[in-house]
């Protein structure tokens, strides 16, 4: 099992999205990842990225700290990403 621990920024945007069903997808990748399954991930410049394929393409963003810790840093969609990207490196740092 791993834990998973969410941002202050991840958990606003989070709690933002007003669609439900996005809501329930981001979670169950939440969900699986707590359980060692980060499915469709992507990995660069020290951060990992998780897509989620529904709706604009949600993104969540995150660093791995050990074998047991991943920190959600934060969340946005294919139209934000270039920005996301700059800001999950940043926080990544500072973790």
């Amino acid at each position: 099992m791993i834990e998973v621990r969410k941002t202050a920024e991840f958990s606003d945007w989070f709690r933002s999205l007003k669609d439900m069903r996005a809501k329930a997808r981001i979670q169950v990748r939440i969900d699986r990842v707590e359980l060692g399954n980060l499915g469709d991930a992507k990995f660069f410049d020290g951060i990992g990225e998780l897509r989620v394929d529904y709706g604009p393409g949600y993104r969540v963003y995150f660093v791995r700290t050990g074998n047991t810790i991943i920190i959600l840093l934060c969340g946005g969609d294919k139209s934000s990403q270039k920005a996301d990207i700059k800001k999950a490196i940043s926080m990544a740092k500072e973790v």
